[in-house]
């Protein structure tokens, strides 16, 4: 299912290029049916609607970022990550993605296994606890705060927060098949020591 589209050839444009949204983008196929979980305003969803044609809904929790979805034409669902995903049928998405949301959830191994129930194939983003800068900021003694970890320690909606080389070892223990993973920085790719360097994590994923 994977996207060979020139995202710079697309009408998007005039949106702000993100590096993450682009390598998503390569990994939908177009005119895939998309799931997108803890969707936010809906940015995601557009861009890929825009590039690709996909047939896009979101999943989001928060009132504000709901009505922002309705207001840009995106189909979204107003409900909790927490309780589930029990009302989609098994295989019913071609892409189920969860975009830097993972460190957020309580249920990390339910949320990952619901999604390769109900999607095809699934992407998942987080932003990489073992990248140095955050060991720089522990080693002085403090909880690390960045781009990708924006939160002080006492509002941070994070509770799951996990390193590359915690991910890999996830997906091995849970029989699950990493189609592709890429790490970036600073919107660069990074090939050496992705866990040392790398800000963050994208995998795209299935079912073994």
């Amino acid at each position: 299912m994977s996207n060979n589209v020139n995202i710079t050839n697309t009408n998007v444009l005039n949106a702000k290029f993100r590096q993450d949204f682009a390598i998503i983008a390569g990994w939908v196929g177009f005119g895939s049916k998309v799931l997108d979980l803890g969707c936010g305003d809906g940015e995601l969803l557009v861009y890929l609607r825009d590039a690709l044609e996909a047939k896009g809904y979101g999943v989001e929790k928060d009132d504000a970022h709901w009505l922002a979805c309705l207001k840009n034409g995106t189909n979204v669902i107003q409900m909790d990550l927490e309780d589930g995903l029990s009302g989609f049928e098994d295989q019913s998405f071609d892409t189920v993605i969860l975009s830097q949301t993972l460190q957020a959830m309580h249920n990390t191994e339910e949320i990952v296994q619901e999604m390769l129930r109900v999607g095809k194939e699934i992407i998942v983003t987080f932003p990489n606890f073992g990248y140095w800068r955050n060991r720089m900021q522990i080693t002085a003694g403090n909880m690390p705060v960045s781009k990708t970890l924006p939160y002080q320690w006492f509002d941070t909606p994070n509770v799951h927060l996990c390193t590359i080389n915690d991910f890999d070892e996830f997906c091995n223990n849970h029989k699950i098949t990493v189609i592709e993973r890429k790490v970036i920085t600073d919107g660069e790719e990074v090939g050496f020591m992705p866990n040392l360097l790398g800000n963050l994590a994208m995998y795209r994923l299935k079912a073994n």
